[in-house]
C-alpha cells in the first residue's frame, strides 16, 4: 500500500516529515499571545513546546534522522519554509512587543530564542536513554519533566528578560 499511496519509501518519508514539522507548527501558531501579558505568553509558549516534544518523540526522531541525512529531504519539501516563518513571526512579534514594552532585552534574535527553546526540549527527549541512564533520571518520570520544564522555562524567561 506504501507504493499505492507514496510512490516510493522516499515519498512516505517525505509525507511524515512534512506531517510532522506541521503539527509542531500548528501548536505554536495557534496559541493565542495576543492580549497575553508578555512574560506570561513567553513562559507559556516554552511550556507547550516542551511538553509536545516530550510526548511526541516521534518529531524528535524524524528531526534526528532527518540530520543524519544532512537535510537532504526536506529540501524537498520548500513549502515547510512559510509555516516555519509562522512560527518565527510569532516570536519575532512577542518580542517586539515585549521589547516596546520594556519587558524583554532588545540585544537577542527572536530566531535564536525559538532556536534555545526547541534546543532546551529537544535534548529531554533525543537523550532520555543516554543522558537518564547516566544520571539516573527517567525523563518520562511525569515529577521529572515538570522540574525540567519549569527549568527550561525559568532559562529563557531569564535569557528574554529586560535588565
Amino acid at each position: 500500500m506504501i507504493y499505492y499511496y507514496y510512490k516510493s519509501k522516499e515519498g512516505l518519508y517525505l509525507a511524515v516529515l512534512k506531517e510532522s514539522y506541521r503539527r509542531i507548527r500548528d501548536v505554536e501558531t495557534e496559541f493565542q499571545l495576543e492580549g497575553l501579558p508578555r512574560m506570561f505568553a513567553l513562559r507559556r509558549l516554552v511550556e507547550i513546546i516542551v511538553d509536545y516534544q516530550a510526548t511526541h518523540s516521534d518529531l524528535i526522531r524524524v528531526i534526528m534522522t532527518e540530520n543524519i541525512h544532512n537535510g537532504a529531504y526536506i529540501r524537498q519539501l520548500p513549502d515547510l519554509k512559510p509555516a516555519h516563518r509562522r512560527a518565527f513571526e510569532l516570536i519575532k512579534g512577542l518580542c517586539k512587543r515585549g521589547v516596546e514594552e520594556g519587558v524583554f532585552r532588545s540585544d537577542f534574535d527572536p530566531v535564536d530564542l525559538h532556536m534555545s527553546i526547541c534546543a532546551l526540549s529537544f535534548f529531554n527527549v533525543s537523550d532520555q536513554h543516554t543522558f537518564g541512564y547516566l544520571s539516573d533520571r527517567e525523563f518520562t518520570d511525569k515529577a521529572v519533566h515538570s522540574a525540567r520544564r519549569a527549568a527550561i522555562v525559568d532559562t529563557i524567561a531569564r535569557y528574554a528578560q529586560a535588565p
